[in-house]
């Protein structure tokens, strides 16, 4: 997978991340924002792109970017739950691991 054919961005408009492969959207993980927390509701990456990373590179994009706004991450999605699960650098931000509510 070549970096410059990947990009992933955070739509507010959506309450989505979208990651795109070669220009065209390959999927999303959707958010709801509940005062200082992001909640991840659900990650999708279509199967034409799968096998490629996207939905890594999708997860930490949206992780990284949600710490960096300062602003505590409720992973209710499946998917983004596992890539915590197997990240502990993020615990500090969790709800559940890091951060007690």
């Amino acid at each position: 997978m070549s970096q410059e054919s990947v990009e992933v961005v955070r739509e507010d408009e959506n309450r989505r991340y979208v990651v795109r492969y070669a220009g065209e959207q390959a999927g999303f993980a959707a958010y709801q924002e509940r005062g200082d927390e992001t909640v991840f509701t659900h990650t999708e990456i279509d199967d034409k792109f799968g096998g490629k990373g996207l939905g890594k590179a999708l997860a930490k994009f949206a992780i990284e970017d949600t710490i960096a706004r300062n602003r505590v991450i409720r992973p209710l999605c499946p998917f983004i739950k596992a890539y915590l699960d197997k990240n502990a650098e993020y615990d500090a931000h969790v709800i559940g691991k890091g951060v007690t509510r």
